[in-house]
């Protein structure tokens, strides 16, 4: 029987905040010691390189908060569960808490720790908070799970997520602290290179800054979120990406100040409302359907002729921001130097790749997963699918985003384009040349060369790949609407 007055482990993972975290909350509430612990485990080693680098600006961030409190952040490296049994035998713990999460790779890795942790006599416990519901509490009137998102948003909108939790004044402290490493001895921004310090400059990483950053756009933002978040120049979103997905915000948090904008009169909050469902909502796919982050989750899309390699000089230029087709060119600058990407701008570049240059998504799925420091592990195939046409309520394949036409409709005066591409101007703004002190000497890319022309014919590109799909369509006799 586990000891009442034992110490609890704290487990952080993708929970790096004091307020509305339940498992925090009810440790801090058991009258026991409570030692926060974070990991280099297997889940960060997995992790690209722009999103491991966030991670420790993060980590960094809640340990001064926690010290803020009397607290301590103990970090330690080494698979999750032998290092948090290390732990247990140093500390004399009796329990092990966290914040559950849905991925394949964080369910595979905790089923393992619950196991080997019981198995021990260690109580390990899963709270929910990475999202406004856990996956099996919404499903259909049939009683099974969602796979369009206009049901899924009108249930979740029935449901109540509770008011958020406050942040415990001062969790009690263990009488003696375990050894902690140090954050810095982790490198977590080494595959970073040169551009570490160029991608850090834009992060506004820690709960106080996720907290201002909502609070300045339900203030001064939200009433024209639904128009002006479409166009890439302006800005018109939340920015909140980077901070929820490592939870250094909770989505509960971000829906009940939506809800008071709304009941405000607010024109915008209904639209950001959706957006944050849809994070729930590629989550609860994610969730009951795992295989959508590797493989097409329409099955019928496997015998579609999509490249498959990344070592072409075509996917290169897209990579590298040099496909002479201006729109996309900016949006993948703008990740390369910021860490994120405009959505609008997400979606033209990924058209770009899977429909005119005929690549599979996965393709750009890995290089997001490396460039993104709000990259989430279920927004980012789930979005790369939707696009794609090869996922659940998806963009038809046959709607292809002309990148011509979106910067007339969305850039007209082509000022997102001059902010990120360089080449052309005579006097490029500070946010264009910063992309060539971040990106590998090895590109041999200079701000003094001439803007390439087209890598491809966009019109050819896409009636090649109408021709495709047309071909696809009629081999499996399916009806899918007509381009």
């Amino acid at each position: 029987m586990t000891d009442p007055r034992s110490p609890i482990l704290l487990w952080f993972r993708r929970d790096l905040r004091l307020a509305d975290h339940p498992a925090l909350h009810a440790a801090a509430a058991s009258g026991r010691p409570v030692i926060p612990v974070a990991l280099c485990d297997e889940g960060v080693e997995a992790l690209g390189a722009a999103p491991r680098q966030r991670l420790g600006l993060s980590l960094a961030e809640l340990a001064r908060s926690l010290e803020s409190l009397g607290s301590r952040l103990i970090l330690r490296r080494g698979p999750a569960l032998d290092t948090l049994r290390a732990l247990v035998a140093e500390t004399g713990a009796g329990a092990v808490w966290w914040t559950r999460l849905h991925d394949p790779l964080s369910r595979h890795r905790d089923d393992a720790v619950t196991d080997g942790l019981t198995g021990q006599g260690t109580e390990a416990r899963a709270f929910p908070g990475h999202l406004l519901h856990e996956p099996e509490a919404v499903r259909t009137g049939a009683g099974g799970p969602f796979r369009i998102y206009g049901p899924f948003f009108k249930a979740l909108r029935a449901r109540d997520p509770g008011e958020p939790l406050p942040a415990p004044q001062r969790p009690p402290a263990p009488d003696r602290w375990p050894a902690s490493d140090r954050l810095p001895d982790w490198r977590l921004d080494a595959a970073m290179n040169r551009g570490g310090p160029i991608v850090a400059a834009w992060q506004h990483p820690g709960e106080a800054r996720a907290r201002d950053r909502l609070d300045r756009f339900i203030a001064e933002r939200i009433g024209g979120y639904a128009t002006a978040r479409d166009y890439p120049s302006q800005d018109g979103s939340s920015r909140l990406s980077e901070n929820l997905t490592l939870g250094e915000i909770s989505p509960r948090a971000c829906w009940h100040a939506g809800l008071s904008a709304l009941e405000r009169g607010e024109a915008g909050a209904e639209q950001f409302l959706k957006e944050v469902a849809w994070r729930d909502f590629s989550h609860h796919l994610l969730f009951h359907s795992p295989g959508i982050a590797t493989d097409h989750w329409r099955p019928e899309w496997r015998t579609f002729p999509w490249s498959r390699d990344a070592d072409t000089p075509l996917v290169q230029a897209w990579q590298r921001g040099r496909t002479g087709i201006r729109l996309v060119d900016a949006a993948m600058r703008e990740m390369y130097v910021t860490g994120r990407m405009h959505n609008r701008a997400r979606m033209i570049a990924a058209s770009l790749l899977t429909k005119h240059m005929m690549v599979d998504w996965r393709v750009g799925l890995k290089w997001f997963e490396d460039c993104l420091t709000d990259w989430d592990p279920a927004s980012n195939a789930v979005n790369w699918q939707w696009v794609a046409g090869s996922g659940p309520d998806a963009s038809p394949f046959f709607r292809i985003f002309s990148p011509e036409a979106q910067s007339k409709s969305y850039d007209r005066q082509g000022l997102y384009e001059r902010t990120w591409i360089a080449e052309g101007q005579a006097a490029p703004p500070a946010t264009a040349l910063a992309y060539f002190d971040a990106i590998p000497r090895s590109w041999r890319m200079s701000p003094r060369e001439a803007y390439p022309e087209p890598v491809l014919d966009l019109a050819a590109g896409r009636a090649a790949a109408l021709a495709a799909f047309r071909a696809r369509r009629e081999s499996s006799g399916e009806a899918e609407g007509n381009p």
